[in-house]
Formats: C-alpha cells, sequence, structure tokens
C-alpha cells in the first residue's frame, strides 16, 4: 500500500511539496534550474558557471523540456552516461537561455505549464 501511494506521489509531483519550504526561506525560487546533484555545478566551466547566479527553482524551462527523464534514462543502455553527455549539457543550455531571457511573464508560464501539463 505504502509504495502504491509513492508512486501517485511522484507522478503528480506532489513529492515536491516540501520543497516550497525551501523556497519561503529564501533558498529556492518557484522558478530556476534545478538544483543539482552534487557534483556536476562544480564541472561547469567557462560561460556556463552564470548558471551559478540563478536560484535553484522548482520548475523551469529545462524541467519541463526533461519532464520525462527518468523515462528516458529508463530506456538508455548507460544512463549516467547518456546524462553527463546529453542531458546534462542541453539542460544547462536551456537554461542559460532562460537567464538570458528571464522575465515575469515567463516565470508564470512555467508555472503554469507545470501543475496544468499537457
Amino acid at each position: 500500500m505504502l509504495p502504491l501511494i509513492g508512486v501517485y506521489l511522484r507522478r503528480w509531483k506532489l513529492d515536491e511539496l516540501p520543497q516550497f519550504w525551501n523556497v519561503l526561506v529564501g533558498e529556492m525560487s518557484l522558478v530556476g534550474p534545478r538544483p543539482d546533484v552534487p557534483g556536476y555545478a562544480d564541472k561547469l566551466e567557462g560561460s556556463d558557471r552564470r548558471l551559478l547566479l540563478l536560484r535553484p527553482g522548482i520548475t523551469g524551462s529545462a524541467t519541463l523540456a526533461y519532464r520525462n527523464e527518468e523515462e528516458i534514462l529508463a530506456n538508455v543502455s548507460d544512463p549516467v552516461e547518456y546524462n553527463n553527455k546529453v542531458l546534462y549539457p542541453d539542460k544547462v543550455r536551456i537554461n542559460l537561455e532562460y537567464l538570458e531571457t528571464c522575465s515575469l511573464s515567463k516565470d508564470v508560464y512555467y508555472i503554469w505549464k507545470t501543475i496544468f501539463h499537457d
């Protein structure tokens, strides 16, 4: 029974609710790049390090672009390598685009798309 609850919490992204506390205390934003797994932000080089200027967020452009990341990684032979060579660099690119073009209207759009996804 309990694992079944976890499946639904994850499916509906309700497992993200505790992060609202981080937003309330100012450690996170509603919109921005997802917090990285330890070790990834340390590998950012050159102009990619500008991402560190952004407060991590619950949702954002890269989060929406890779909404099905778990499914993608489940379908490749080496998920870690695929993440390192394909997904992570693309997320960096998408998040840098967000950094350059962020606006309140885009943030509202990302929040809307997160709540009412297709």
